[in-house]
C-alpha cells in the first residue's frame, strides 16, 4: 500500500516525537551511569555527556567495600521480597473474600476500604500508631503497614470475579474448602494479575526511602534507598561548602579520584539496576494484567 504525503509526514512526526521523548527519558539515566564509571576529579571539570572521559571502577569499589551500603542493599532485597510476598498474599485473600456475595456487610467493608484510598490520618497520627504497635526502629515497620493495598485489592477482585463460578461450584461438590479453592483454583489461574501487581509492589518497596527515614533510627536497618538519599543530601552540603570556598574545594576535588557526586551516581546505579532486571521476566504478563477490568463482556 502506497502512503500519501500526509501519511508519511504523520509517521515522520510520530517517530520524531517518540525519539525525543525516549531520549529525554533515557539520557539522565545513561548520564548517571557514565558519571559512575568516570574519575571523580575529572567529573568535577564538567563536560561528561555520553561516554566516560576517564574510565574507572573505583566508585563501585568504594560502594561494594562500604559495609553500610552493602548492608543497605541486603535490607532492601529482604524488604522487597518479603514485603511483596506478604502484600500480595494479604491483598489477594481480602479481594477473594470481597467477591463472596454471601459476605455480610460486604458493601460496607468495600466502602471503608475505598475511603482509605482518598483520606489518611496524616504523618503524625501514623507515627503515633506505629509507635503504639511497637514497630518503631524495626525491620517490620517496612513490611506490616503495606500488607494491604486497596488499589491492588480492587484489581484482584475484578480478576477473581471474571473467573467462571462453575469452577468453584465443581470444587465444592468435590468437597473442597474455601482455602482449597483459593489455593488450588483461584491462585493458579491468576498468574497475570499476580505477576503484574507483584512487580508494582516490588518497585514500591525497593524505591521507598521516606518511611525508613521517619521510623528507623538504627543505621543497620536502613535500606539502600534511604542511604542513597543521605549521600545525595551530603552532596548538596558539600556543594554549598564549595560555593563558600570554591578555590580550596576545587584543589581538594582535584586530589580525589572518588568524589561525592561520582559515589552517589555509582550508588544510584547499584540501587536501580536490580529492580530493572525484573521487568523482562514479567513483561509477557503486562498487557493482560494491566487491562484487567477494562472490558465488559
Amino acid at each position: 500500500m502506497r502512503l500519501s504525503t500526509g501519511d508519511r509526514l504523520f509517521i515522520g512526526i510520530n517517530y520524531t516525537l517518540l525519539f525525543v521523548l525516549g531520549f529525554a527519558a533515557l539520557y539522565p539515566f545513561w548520564n548517571a551511569a557514565v558519571i559512575s564509571f568516570n574519575n571523580g576529579s575529572d567529573t568535577m571539570l564538567g563536560g561528561i555527556t555520553f561516554w566516560p572521559r576517564a574510565f574507572t571502577l573505583e566508585n563501585y569499589e568504594v560502594v561494594f567495600k562500604d559495609k553500610r551500603l552493602v548492608d543497605g542493599f541486603i535490607i532492601s532485597v529482604l524488604r522487597t521480597v518479603l514485603g511483596t510476598v506478604v502484600s500480595i498474599a494479604g491483598t489477594a485473600l481480602l479481594a477473594y473474600g470481597m467477591t463472596k456475595r454471601k459476605l455480610i456487610g460486604r458493601k460496607v467493608y468495600m466502602v471503608l476500604c475505598i475511603i482509605t484510598m482518598y483520606f489518611s490520618g496524616g504523618l503524625i497520627p501514623s507515627y503515633l500508631l506505629i509507635q503504639k504497635l511497637g514497630l518503631m526502629n524495626s525491620f517490620w515497620v517496612m513490611v506490616v503497614p503495606g500488607i494491604i493495598s486497596v488499589w491492588n485489592m480492587i484489581i484482584f477482585r475484578t480478576f477473581f470475579i471474571g473467573i467462571p463460578q462453575g469452577l468453584e461450584e465443581s470444587a465444592q461438590i468435590d468437597g473442597s474448602s474455601n482455602w482449597g479453592i483459593f489455593f488450588r483454583i483461584i491462585l493458579p489461574l491468576s498468574g497475570p494479575v499476580i505477576a503484574t501487581l507483584s512487580l508494582f509492589t516490588a518497585v514500591y518497596h525497593w524505591n521507598d526511602w521516606f518511611a525508613p527515614s521517619i521510623y528507623i533510627s538504627n543505621v543497620d536497618l536502613l535500606p539502600i534507598q534511604t542511604k542513597l538519599q543521605q549521600i545525595l543530601n551530603s552532596n548538596i552540603m558539600l556543594e554549598q561548602m564549595q560555593n563558600m570556598d570554591s578555590a580550596a574545594q576545587g584543589r581538594l576535588n582535584q586530589m580525589k579520584a572518588v568524589t561525592t557526586k561520582s559515589l552517589s551516581m555509582a550508588t544510584m546505579m547499584v540501587a536501580t539496576v536490580p529492580i530493572l532486571l525484573v521487568y523482562p521476566f514479567v513483561q509477557k504478563y503486562f498487557v493482560k494484567g494491566v487491562l484487567i477490568g477494562s472490558l465488559k463482556e
